[in-house]
Parts: structure tokens; C-alpha cells; sequence
């Protein structure tokens, strides 16, 4: 049972990708629905790390998480280094976290 799923999914998975590059040339799409469709991925991703930022077990994952999580969020935005984006947003969540202000 558990076999047959994963080949289906995987199925699928190949037949969705295998979808782009053959019907790239056969399916028009209007400038406009390629603009609505870059938007809603980067809508998706947002509201990605927002659910990952802010829940944990169902409940409310804490004010440090959410302080670590918005000083990558500027740093990443002001187009800081990865590494910076990742430890800066590491060093501010256990900082709260260790001195208890944020739990």
C-alpha cells in the first residue's frame, strides 16, 4: 500500500514537471496571468515562512523566533550575505531566548 503511493505521487510528480516544457509552446499566457502567477509565489512563500515563524505544535512558537525571523527578514532584504542573514537571525532568537526577555 505504502509502495503503490509513493510511485503514484512520484508519478505525478514527473508528470507535472514533464507538463512545462511540452506545453510551453502550445499554451499561450497573457503577460498579465505570468505577472498574478509570479505574485502568488512569492505570495506562497511568504505566507510559508510566516506560518513557520510564528506556530510550532499548534500554538504561538514565541516572540524570540519572530524577533530572529524579522532581523534575517531586513537583513535579507538590505541584501546582506546568506551567512550574515543565518546567523544574525540565530544569534537574536537564542540571545532572547537565553536572556529570557522573549521566550
Amino acid at each position: 500500500m505504502t509502495m503503490a503511493v509513493v510511485l503514484a505521487l512520484a508519478g505525478g510528480t514527473y508528470a507535472m514537471r514533464l507538463a512545462g516544457p511540452l506545453l510551453r509552446g502550445r499554451i499561450t499566457i497573457s503577460p498579465r496571468w505570468e505577472r498574478l502567477m509570479s505574485i502568488a509565489a512569492i505570495t506562497l512563500l511568504g505566507a510559508f515562512v510566516v506560518t513557520s515563524a510564528v506556530a510550532e505544535g499548534g500554538g504561538f512558537a514565541g516572540w524570540a523566533r519572530l524577533a530572529g525571523v524579522a532581523v534575517g527578514g531586513v537583513l535579507a532584504w538590505r541584501r546582506a550575505p546568506f551567512v550574515v542573514v543565518v546567523l544574525a537571525a540565530a544569534v537574536t532568537t537564542a540571545g532572547l531566548r537565553f536572556l529570557e526577555l522573549a521566550a
